[in-house]
């Protein structure tokens, strides 16, 4: 615990430097489209283009790789995907065994990722309770070690890394951030945002959908507040509370936190698939949709940084998001 609420910048720089050549550097993207209907400049960090489709790669393989160093021959991880099929990949590149739990109604493409990178699929229920008690389980049973989601030093500071990449590439480009925005599941994102920015005088806004906000209720309350989360299209972001590890980070570093909706979820995955070319998961759009919602009131900002943390997205939910007035979106994104 000490460990980690004393982590810093320079955690996320040794990140950074250990994950160089193993990750991607993903590109930063910019639309004139966006721009204005920001009434700012808006950079995205697509981290849809990292190794299995999300940012997850980077706090996975940090984490997998120093447990390996330690001499673990195996790995436990739970979540609703992306974060299991980066530790899959992340164990596949180690040659350790890895064992991921995931949800009765995970999405196909994530369970057939988890598989091919060589990891054994357990399912358990739909709520991360279920997922964590068997995750636990199986830990004690073989003795390998359970790799959290965002309760995990190494997670956060490998996640935050894409943060620092945004930071720094701006930095170069001459335009400097203002404020960093990062979509909230667990926290361990956002949480690397506040380590990354930290000294910088960059304002770092979490974005939760509406009924899925332990984080903003937690600020509000000063203690991790739990939330029966409500049905979403983006559906990495619905954690039943915030961890307890980013929340020790963020709570006294994280400028704010916006809730979107789905249909503004829905408008953003719509304006990065048909503006910038490329497909991010609702739950990376909520990003954008979060600083499109904070713009108006940040006037003052000029750059603001948004990270699109992952694209990994079932087939029939992209043809419902580009339908006009798609329906039941909720239900669909649910089983995301």
């Amino acid at each position: 615990m000490s460990r980690t609420v004393g982590q810093t910048r320079a955690d996320v720089e040794e990140a950074s430097r250990w994950l160089a050549g193993r990750v991607v550097r993903t590109p930063v993207l910019r639309s004139p489209v966006i721009d204005e209907l920001a009434g700012a400049r808006v950079l995205l960090k697509a981290e849809n283009l990292q190794h299995g489709g999300s940012y997850k790669m980077r706090g996975a393989l940090r984490a997998v790789g120093r447990l390996a160093a330690a001499g673990h021959t195996g790995v436990i991880a739970q979540s609703t995907g992306n974060h299991a099929v980066a530790v899959a990949l992340a164990a596949r590149q180690h040659g350790l065994a890895a064992t991921v739990v995931l949800p009765v109604d995970a999405a196909p493409t994530k369970v057939e990722r988890a598989r091919a990178a060589g990891a054994r699929v357990v399912f358990a229920g739909t709520a991360v309770e279920e997922r964590v008690a068997v995750a636990n389980g199986l830990s004690d049973d073989c003795g390998h070690p359970v790799v959290d989601a965002y309760d995990h030093p190494d997670v956060i500071a490998g996640q935050g890394t894409a943060s620092l990449e945004l930071i720094e590439d701006a930095e170069r480009a001459g335009t400097p951030l203002d404020a960093l925005v990062v979509p909230v599941g667990g926290g361990g994102g956002v949480a690397g945002g506040c380590l990354a920015a930290a000294g910088t005088g960059i304002e770092v806004y979490g974005v939760e959908p509406v009924g899925c906000d332990s984080l903003a209720r937690s600020l509000a309350a000063g203690v991790r507040v739990p939330v029966a989360p409500a049905p979403t299209i983006a559906g990495g972001l619905r954690p039943s509370c915030v961890g307890e590890l980013p929340f020790a980070i963020a709570r006294d570093r994280l400028r704010g936190v916006v809730r979107v909706d789905d249909d503004e979820i829905a408008a953003a995955f719509r304006l990065i698939l048909t503006d910038l070319k490329v497909l991010a998961e609702p739950s990376g759009a909520a990003a954008l949709a979060g600083a499109l919602r904070l713009a108006p009131v940040t006037d003052r900002q000029r750059t603001v940084g948004v990270v699109l943390t992952g694209g990994n997205v079932e087939a029939a939910l992209v043809a419902r998001l580009m339908a006009p007035r798609s329906a039941d979106l909720t239900r669909e994104g649910a089983a995301a």
